[in-house]
């Protein structure tokens, strides 16, 4: 899995790319999320777009990023999941807890909204 990341008005955006399967690359991806908070950045944004493939690991990260973003009073979005993982979000019933957003933009207004 490719993992990107940049901040953008003070939202961390991260952008995945392949399989979201856990493994090594999930620390990564929790490492990153762990600096940002440590820095008092408490906006995420995880585009999902370019994400082929999530089995259950990669739905735990999702929410174990949710759950250190809120646990802070910050919040996270979901930037264009695919239909494979929009149905995933809704067969767990995690549609309910996750924001979802069609693109960046929207993504970083919702968060905006949020704080």
């Amino acid at each position: 899995m490719k993992i990107e990341h940049a901040l953008k008005d003070d939202v961390l955006v991260i952008q995945l790319e392949g399989d979201l399967i856990g493994g090594p690359d999930t620390q990564r991806l929790m490492d990153i999320a762990n600096t940002t908070i440590d820095d008092a950045l408490l906006l995420s944004a995880v585009d999902l777009s370019n994400v082929r493939f999530i089995n259950s690991s990669g739905i735990g990260v999702l929410v174990s990023l949710l759950t250190k973003f809120r646990n802070r009073g910050g919040e996270l979005v979901l930037i264009n999941p695919s239909e494979h993982i929009r149905k995933l979000l809704i067969i767990t019933k995690l549609n309910a807890i996750f924001t979802i957003a069609e693109d960046e933009a929207n993504a970083l207004q919702l968060l905006k909204a949020s704080n």
